[in-house]
């Protein structure tokens, strides 16, 4: 088998000649540790995996233009600046990649910046299809990869731009700024779709949503699916009118009590299931049945330890691994307490189960 017919056998609980294998990789310090651990200095984490080829197409349903990156001052040890979502931050200069920053303000407080901040959601931006796309859309019906779509967020992007706290309080101050700002992007991802799809047979779609802490959703679920869930329809209905049965969405945090009202939507597969947020994706699995498709699970922590718990973790795994549904992988980026050793050995396991 391919690449792609790997990914769609996986997806739909169908026979493969493997496990099908991906990864969100390790942070800068992880792979730094893995260099001076062994991994050679003409070679790449990604070789020791059996990975297969995943790609979303180079598209871009973010702001554009983006704000221009700006040093807004210099204070000893901390830089504060604005990033290019327009967030203004306070960080440790010299932090690793890593490093969380402290949060200080956001571009979007209320009805009274949105028309300037919608401007930069124009679909008919030139930079939203890349260069040279006629070619790209050439190659792609020829490949042997799977191959997505970036299709947006709607709660997700108004927490980035809002703050957590400043989109808390406008559902309660203001609900009708956010049910008029949720209507708007909706629209804007509809007619980006509608370039974006046109000449390619994508096999999945991803929805970014980031939208859940280690104790479960940041907004009440009944007000999400309240206030959102029409908005959604309306884009995988458009998805799935493109052929698109496999859409993904990205969330960090405890998600159980959301996947039904994705599950409801059409979002069928879920990812990177945090194990320290309290997602266990033998229990999912056994809750959702063969509706929900997960990736990911691999606790990090686990994965920093012994080889016996190692083992235990990919063998508790193991009827997901043999039925399908479920591709493999560290519950987010693989921080550096995980050596190479044990990546290697956590690998070479995976290598080794037979669907």
């Amino acid at each position: 088998m391919n690449s792609r017919e790997r990914f769609l056998a996986t997806a739909h609980y169908q026979v493969r000649d493997r496990l099908y294998h991906t990864e969100m990789g390790p942070f800068p310090e992880t792979l730094a540790r893995w260099r001076e651990e062994g991994l050679p200095p003409d070679s790449d984490w990604e070789y020791y995996g059996d990975y297969d080829r995943l790609e979303l197409a180079p598209l871009n349903p973010h702001l554009c233009p983006v704000f221009g990156y700006q040093t807004l001052a210099l204070e000893g040890d901390y830089e504060i600046y604005r990033d290019t979502d327009g967030v203004t931050k306070k960080q440790l200069r010299h932090a690793s990649p890593a490093g969380m920053p402290q949060y200080l303000d956001y571009p979007l407080h209320g009805r009274q910046e949105w028309p300037l901040l919608r401007q930069r959601l124009d679909p008919t931006s030139p930079a939203r299809l890349p260069v040279h796309w006629d070619s790209l859309r050439h190659g792609y019906a020829h490949r042997d990869f799977a191959l997505g779509i970036n299709s947006g967020s709607l709660y997700g992007w108004l927490r980035s731009w809002m703050g957590l706290e400043g989109v808390s309080l406008t559902l309660y101050d203001d609900r009708a700024f956010i049910e008029a700002a949720a209507a708007d992007i909706t629209e804007f991802l509809l007619a980006y779709l509608d370039r974006a799809l046109a000449g390619v047979q994508y096999d999945y779609a991803v929805f970014w949503e980031d939208m859940a802490g280690k104790n479960g959703s940041l907004i009440d679920p009944a007000l999400y699916r309240s206030l959102f869930a029409r908005h959604y329809r309306r884009l995988t209905d458009r998805l799935h009118a493109a052929g698109i049965e496999i859409i993904m969405l990205d969330s960090d945090g405890r998600v159980d009590e959301l996947i039904p009202i994705w599950l409801d939507l059409g979002i069928n597969w879920i990812y990177p299931m945090e194990v320290a947020a309290g997602n266990d994706v033998v229990q999912l699995r056994r809750r959702f049945g063969r509706d929900l498709r997960l990736a990911g699970g691999m606790d990090k922590r686990v994965l920093a330890g012994p080889r016996q718990g190692i083992r235990a973790m990919v063998e508790e795994r193991l009827p997901l691994l043999r039925a399908g549904g479920y591709v493999p992988g560290c519950d987010h980026a693989m921080p550096p307490d995980i050596s190479w050793e044990n990546y290697l050995y956590y690998r070479q396991l995976l290598r080794s189960v037979a669907p």
